[in-house]
């Protein structure tokens, strides 16, 4: 075979190569739908990391999806009033999680705002992470990922976790029976359980609190 031959052999399988990887891409994203966020991450089973990148920014160009922060891309999601809307935090957040492999904890006010014990939504979000400090901006939301001791999220992915950081957020002399009762309506009994097993994560003045709160749910004596 001649070296011609040879090259353009190499440019066809090249090509097949490329367009093989933008169609399983963009078939997965789609297949998710939209509102959805992606990483470089999690499409590491379809080749090459410089590959997938150059795809992730052809289908940018093409406006099939939307790059929102540094490696963080959507498929934009369009209101018929509101325009092309913002994803939501959770997505956001899920998207680092799988991309970092990290145990990602929301702290301050976002805490406190998922147990409706605040209307305010801050326009800086600070989640507590087993893994390194790392800020992600989104538009005129930021997100930052704080580096903690492990013991701090070891409960990041129950309702307990999210109860400590809120009411710690609270302080110590915020925190009120209706407070408590409103903490109540948002856990089930089986998180209730779980919030008296991990009362040892708490400091020792949200302990009371804490079993109050769980003593709705008739798992105390």
């Amino acid at each position: 075979m001649s070296r011609k031959s040879i090259v353009f052999c190499d440019i066809l399988q090249s090509t097949f190569v490329t367009q093989s990887i933008d169609k399983k891409l963009i078939s997965r994203i789609r297949g998710k739908g939209m509102g959805s966020v992606w990483t470089t991450a999690d499409f590491a089973d379809l080749g090459e990391r410089t590959a997938i990148a150059k795809a992730l920014s052809r289908h940018v160009k093409a406006g099939d999806i939307k790059r929102i922060g540094r490696g963080l891309y959507t498929y934009p999601q369009t209101h018929p009033v509101l325009g092309e809307l913002t994803p939501s935090i959770e997505t956001i957040v899920d998207a680092l999680k799988g991309r970092d492999q990290v145990r990602l904890l929301p702290t301050g006010a976002y805490a406190a705002n998922l147990l409706h014990l605040s209307e305010q939504v801050p326009a800086r979000i600070v989640f507590l992470s087993d893994g390194p400090n790392r800020k992600v901006q989104v538009g005129k939301l930021e997100i930052e990922l704080k580096h903690v001791a492990p013991k701090r999220v070891a409960a990041a992915d129950r309702m307990s976790g999210l109860i400590v950081e809120a009411l710690r957020y609270m302080g110590k002399d915020s925190v009120s029976e209706r407070s408590v009762a409103t903490i109540a309506k948002s856990i089930d009994e089986r998180q209730a359980k779980q919030l008296i097993s991990d009362l040892r994560l708490a400091p020792a003045w949200m302990r009371p609190h804490l079993r109050a709160i769980a003593q709705t749910k008739g798992t105390v004596e």
